[in-house]
């Protein structure tokens, strides 16, 4: 059969249709034969088509007068229908017109019935009132406690019938007191029902409670008879410690008295070593009464037993701080002296020199671990009550280090001053002639050494707030560390100024640059200083001195991995808190954290249990301020530490300042006294015999400097070396060898020219030495591939040309090859007139 459904598609082929047809053919079997068959095929569906087209067409023609008919009843009966309906309209209106008053008047008579009801009963109620106004003594005294509940519900039923009316206000004052001595009544009986765990007693003193509306007595009491023992396991760590003491004061005594010199001790109880013992004793009572109230209390123990636990924290929550604070005092033998803790000295109450440590914020760390671990088995166990029941009981948990979470930015920033502190950077102070470039090699490996040992701390820092906090102060600490890291970063500002005057450049370009504008005298003495300096030690200090470059490659890239770490963290959080709801108050009626039929939370449930969400969800401000940060840290732009940022590029660059006056301070020094040498001015001296003329050569202040420029890459190339072996990007390094060549022979080439522009005058000698001195300078600078200044050829040029020809030089040239204002400068002190 062929499929015609493919002929009334919009992008039939007919083409394309005709070449499948023959390519699916049996192998055996011929192309014209497929054609013949298909062509028949598709005659023959087309003769069957048209048959059956006919076919239903006269059947259509046969139907059509069938249809008019019933069209047109269809149509009469409509009209029909209409007319009936009008006319019953009609009726409706001119009833509504005669009945309106009746109707209205029944509507009176009808509210007059209610009233006439309400006033029937309300006078029934005060009957009753009154009846049992008069009857609530006999059932006291019966002892009758549950009919008791029901007369005072009645009572309380009827006073809110008859409304505020004078003649009962003595009944609701006799109400009052009557439900309070049923009160009485009742709690003997529920304590020994509680404490004895009678489950129908308690079950039936609960219904009395909650018929004349004391649930609320319910809980307290409830909460009363519990909280005794576990009040006993708190104190229970007060105990040991009072029979420890009293034992070893004990074996004081009998020591002294026996006069043995053996002095034994007992072990001492460490509340981090108790702690964990008196959460586990707590957490079973708590899953006895959470077992216990599930059949006694099935409707009320999803909230009695969390009562129990919050009110059991509030009531030792103070004693609670002291002990954490007194226990992270313990573990530093200064503190410990001192009975004294971490909040004693934020406090100030310490003498000076006593400051936080690591030690003891880890203390408090590893307690906050075991209150963690407490609080998650407390979640399981909780795991059917409301989440807003949950979130009071785990705030309460938590509440204990709610002091030391408020002033955690103030922990970590003394903690982290004090190990900046005590990073090894003292100044480099010169030790004499021979000792510099060793005390400059000392000095720069401490400043590298230093870089990983502070970001180790900061990293230390992120760590202890996310154990801590969950990372609910995380935007308080980044500014600790931004602070910190100008700290630093300024410490090492103090160490490069004292390296300037180990390199002999002393502050800024001042050093060498003064040298050039001082007189005569004092450049000689600066002169003879330098040259107490071996050649060997000048390269020792040149090598020191690129080490620094290091040490600022290492800042840079250090500083840079840390803050994407820190901004790696902070997505982190925006991840976890961004499931917990935040606000004024908990959207309480949120689907998506409620807790499903088997007691299992959803994910976001779980993230707003979390302690950083316990603790910010009554804070709004401080969550709104986490939040806009944590939005923050998700633009491309955003520095975690934004000043500390701008002051590594600044630490960088004060580097390579100091790198290149360094680099550069050999040049300086040859260059000093080029304006004034005496080989300018000198004349050459008439003789009575013929001399032969001899090339000058150059003098010894260019070849020094030419020399130090053909040594430079040689001490570039194990910097080079060092930075390829850390970035596999190999052209990099030796950019960044050519990058710092070419600076020094621009800076170079920049004083050279300076001290000729310095030259007054110039005799023929004077000018065939200069052009000498110019032209070996220039082949220097050409072997290092460094563009020739047009100034310096220019000096070149003017100089190595007779003076009677350099007039017509200069203006044949016309500024084509030439920087005119130094030819013109060139002829000035050649006494060359252009006029």
């Amino acid at each position: 059969m062929i499929d015609l459904s493919v002929f009334s598609e919009e992008k039939f082929d007919a083409k394309k249709w005709i070449n499948t047809a023959c390519q699916n053919r049996h192998p055996q079997e011929t192309v014209e034969k497929q054609l013949v068959d298909l062509e028949m095929k598709l005659q023959m569906m087309s003769e069957e088509i048209a048959a059956s087209l006919e076919e239903q067409s006269a059947a259509a023609l046969l139907r059509v007068p069938r249809a008019t008919r019933d069209v047109i009843r269809v149509r009469d009966d409509a009209v029909s229908l209409r007319h009936s309906v009008s006319s019953i309209l009609l009726k409706l209106k001119k009833a509504e017109g005669s009945s309106a008053e009746s109707i209205s008047a029944l509507a009176k008579v009808d509210i007059v019935k209610q009233r006439m009801e309400a006033a029937y009963e309300t006078l029934q109620d005060a009957a009753g009132l009154t009846q049992l106004s008069s009857t609530v003594e006999d059932v006291f005294a019966s002892g009758d406690l549950p009919k008791a509940a029901e007369t005072l519900a009645n009572m309380r039923h009827c006073l809110s019938a008859v409304g505020e009316v004078a003649e009962f206000a003595n009944i609701r004052k006799q109400l009052e007191v009557l439900e309070d001595r049923l009160d009485s009544m009742v709690q003997p009986r529920l304590t020994d029902a509680l404490s004895n765990c009678k489950v129908e007693v308690a079950q039936d003193l609960r219904g009395i409670l909650i018929r004349i509306g004391r649930f609320k007595s319910l809980e307290a009491h409830y909460t009363k008879v519990h909280l005794k023992p576990i009040k006993q396991l708190w104190e229970d760590f007060d105990l040991k410690q009072r029979t420890n003491k009293l034992a070893s004061e004990k074996n004081e005594v009998e020591r002294l008295s026996s006069g043995n010199d053996f002095q034994s001790s007992l072990p001492t109880i460490s509340f981090s070593s108790w702690l964990p013992s008196f959460y586990d004793e707590l957490l079973l009572y708590l899953e006895q009464e959470w077992k216990w109230c599930m059949i006694a209390f099935p409707d009320d123990y999803k909230t009695l037993v969390p009562k129990l636990l919050i009110d059991t924290m509030a009531t030792i929550g103070s004693n609670f701080v002291s002990r954490i604070n007194l226990a992270t005092g313990d573990v530093v033998a200064e503190t410990k002296a001192l009975a004294k803790g971490i909040l004693d000295i934020l406090s100030g109450d310490m003498q000076k020199g006593i400051k936080i440590q690591t030690k003891h914020l880890e203390a408090l760390i590893e307690l906050h671990n075991m209150t963690g671990t407490f609080a998650r088995n407390v979640q399981h166990l909780f795991s059917e009550s409301d989440l807003p029941v949950l979130l009071d009981t785990l705030k309460a948990v938590y509440l204990p280090y709610e002091p030391f979470k408020q002033r955690y930015e103030q922990m970590e920033h003394v903690i982290l001053s004090s190990e900046i502190a005590g990073v090894d950077l003292r100044g480099a102070v010169v030790r004499g002639v021979g000792a510099q470039g060793i005390e400059l090699s000392e000095t720069v490996r401490r400043m590298e050494e230093s870089i990983p040992q502070v970001i180790l701390f900061l990293d230390e820092a992120v760590e202890r707030c996310i154990g801590f906090t969950g990372g609910s102060e995380i935007d308080e600490l980044i500014q600790a560390l931004d602070d910190i890291m100008l700290q630093y970063i300024s410490t090492l500002q103090e160490t490069l100024k004292s390296l300037r005057a180990v390199c002999g450049v002393d502050a800024g370009d001042g050093g060498m640059k003064k040298e050039m504008v001082s007189d005569r005298k004092e450049g000689m003495h600066n002169a003879r200083k330098v040259e107490l300096i071996s050649n060997e030690e000048e390269w020792s200090i040149v090598q020191g001195a690129l080490q620094i470059l290091t040490v600022a490659d290492c800042l840079t890239s250090r500083s840079a991995v840390f803050e994407a770490s820190l901004k790696a963290t902070l997505a982190r959080l925006s991840t976890s808190l961004s499931f917990s709801v935040f606000g004024s108050n908990l959207d309480q009626n949120q689907s998506h954290v409620a807790s499903d039929g088997n007691g299992e939370w959803s994910m976001a449930g779980k993230a707003a249990l979390d302690v950083a969400s316990v603790r910010l969800v009554d804070v709004p401000e401080k969550a709104q301020r986490l939040f806009n940060l944590l939005d923050q840290s998700k633009d491309p732009r955003f520095h975690a530490l934004p000043l500390a940022s701008q002051r590594v590029a600044t630490f960088a660059d004060t580097v390579n300042e100091l790198v290149y006056d360094v680099l550069i301070s050999k040049v300086r020094q040859r260059f000093s006294d080029v304006s004034r040498l005496p080989i300018w001015s000198a004349v050459e001296e008439p003789s009575a015999f013929p001399l032969p003329s001899f090339s000058a050569y150059p003098q010894a202040y260019v070849t020094s400097v030419a020399e130090y420029l053909l040594t430079l890459p040689q001490q570039l190339e194990p910097l080079a070396e060092g930075i390829s072996s850390s970035d596999p990007n190999t052209d990099e390094a030796q950019f960044f060898a050519t990058e710092w060549m070419f600076k020094v022979a621009e800076g170079a080439t920049a004083l050279y020219m300076e001290q000729l522009r310095g030259i007054q005058y110039i005799t023929d000698r004077g000018a065939q030495q200069l052009s000498t001195d110019i032209e070996y300078l220039r082949d220097v600078l050409s072997a290092l591939s460094m563009p020739i200044p047009p100034v310096l050829a220019t000096y070149h040029s003017c100089l190595s040309t007779p003076r009677d020809q350099l007039k017509d030089f200069v203006k044949s040239d016309g500024g084509n090859q030439l920087d005119l204002p130094t030819a013109y400068l060139v002829c000035k002190i050649r006494r060359v007139s252009l006029e």
